[in-house]
């Protein structure tokens, strides 16, 4: 029997890439998409030489729709069939919504919402037409319920993500294909530490702290942790689950106020 193959966008950092990582040690060929061709070639020859499995590099604009087009296709070409698509690649601009513009916007969505919809759509096409069991899986967040006031286009793009994953869920559930979503909360990453003020100063670390008050664990959860969650997903052990949402957050979305407020309430507790 050929080995699994699964398709992972954003996948040359982050999430992504350990993303890739787990699914190789798991016995996946590995299809990378990324913007960075650097990147995903040293992350091809890691998984290669630790995991002895076969990755195809595939590296492109994913708000440019013909480059999404040939995503697939490369796939099919390389490997011969898709079992799992992982919608993890994701831009997003830092700014209100009273300043963010048109331009700005719709690169969000078409990065994150419209190049996923369509990869998943052609995905569960090959899928349907094989005749064999897959999987979506969408990477959403927790800002999909838990507003920031400072990247709206993404935030609509996330809450939309879960959306699609029911509407995928329910499209293609009687050909055997499943259709999941992640929501990471802070997860230690590169688009957690680039948030700055308007006079430039890069305020993460005091972001960051001020959101450890508020997360039961009082840290944050690491890339391994997401991509643990994803590769079971994708496994046997998770076949009756979809259109549903799996929240990764260390307990951050559970909680009504900040442990400095319980301490000041409870001393003695907490």
């Amino acid at each position: 029997m050929q080995d699994k193959v699964v398709i992972i966008t954003g996948a040359s950092k982050g999430i992504g890439r350990q993303t890739a990582l787990n699914f190789a040690e798991s016995g996946y060929q590995t299809v990378v998409v990324a913007t960075n061709e650097e990147k995903l070639l040293l992350l091809k020859k890691e998984i290669q030489e630790t995991y002895s499995m076969e990755c195809q590099v595939c590296y492109g604009d994913l708000s440019d729709l013909n480059f999404v087009d040939t995503i697939v296709p490369l796939t099919l070409n390389h490997f011969g069939r898709i079992d799992t698509l992982v919608n993890n690649a994701a831009w997003r601009s830092i700014e209100t919504m009273r300043t963010i513009n048109v331009e700005t916007w719709e690169r969000t969505l078409r990065i994150c919402l419209t190049a996923p919809a369509f990869l998943a759509q052609s995905c569960a096409r090959h899928m349907e037409e094989a005749k064999h069991e897959g999987c979506i899986i969408n990477v959403s967040s927790v800002m999909s319920q838990k507003a920031s006031g400072s990247s709206p286009a993404y935030i609509a793009c996330k809450g939309a993500m879960e959306s699609l994953t029911r509407e995928l869920a329910v499209t293609y559930g009687r050909s055997g294909i499943r259709a999941v979503c992640v929501r990471p909360g802070y997860i230690d990453t590169d688009m957690s530490s680039d948030y700055q003020s308007e006079e430039g100063d890069n305020i993460s670390s005091q972001m960051i702290t001020e959101l450890l008050d508020f997360i039961p664990f009082h840290r944050g959860g690491s890339v391994v942790d997401v991509a643990n969650a994803i590769v079971w997903l994708a496994s046997e052990q998770a076949r009756y689950l979809t259109g549903c949402d799996l929240t990764i957050d260390g307990g951050l979305t559970s909680n009504f106020n900040s442990y400095s407020i319980k301490k000041r309430q409870f001393p003695t507790q907490y």
